[in-house]
């Protein structure tokens, strides 16, 4: 499935983006703070568009201009997320590439994926999470409407081998409904 905004194209991630994922997830300024390593080679980026990036719901995201793979966006559903065991609520994940910060593409996109996430896949609530310091992915959730419901500390994050202070947050159908 292909999902677009007005400046963007969601779409499912193919093996040619490797070079392009690379590009931005090798940045250690894109993937620590989000909780996994940066990227080491485009093998590596090769492996991850076969493994993580080919879970359902998951999207690269492209400037409508050039299509050309500049971020994740996705919508982790029960069995992958460790944020809800309901079946009716998913997890929303997201990162872009540096030179794209500042730009608001990442609330467009998330915009997109949650009227996806309630109108097609019928959830009736979706979480979404980070880490403390990542003032960035926070803004985009306010932005969304999301609303705090709670600190965890010492959370672990497995792919970067600590422990971290982690909040979540939450927004319901009946909340997204009220602020379309």
């Amino acid at each position: 499935m292909t999902l677009t905004t007005q400046r963007l194209v969601l779409r499912p991630w193919e093996q040619t983006d490797a070079a392009d994922l690379f590009e931005y997830a090798k940045d250690p300024d894109i993937g620590p703070i989000a909780g996994w390593p940066a990227h080491t080679s485009i093998d590596e980026s090769r492996q991850v568009i076969s493994t993580v990036f080919s879970a359902p719901e998951t999207y690269a995201v492209c400037l409508k201009t050039d299509n050309r793979a500049i971020g994740c966006i996705a919508l982790k559903l029960i069995g992958v997320t460790d944020m809800t065991d309901k079946e009716d609520e998913c997890e929303l994940g997201y990162w872009i590439g540096k030179p794209f910060w500042g730009q608001g593409l990442i609330p467009e996109a998330a915009k997109e994926l949650l009227r996806h996430a309630f109108e097609d896949l019928g959830m009736n609530a979706v979480w979404c999470g980070y880490y403390d310091g990542n003032v960035k992915s926070k803004r985009c959730q306010e932005k969304c409407g999301f609303v705090y419901q709670s600190t965890c500390e010492y959370l672990d994050v497995p792919l970067m081998h600590e422990k971290r202070t982690g909040h979540a947050s939450l927004l319901t159908k009946e909340n997204w409904l009220r602020n379309k």
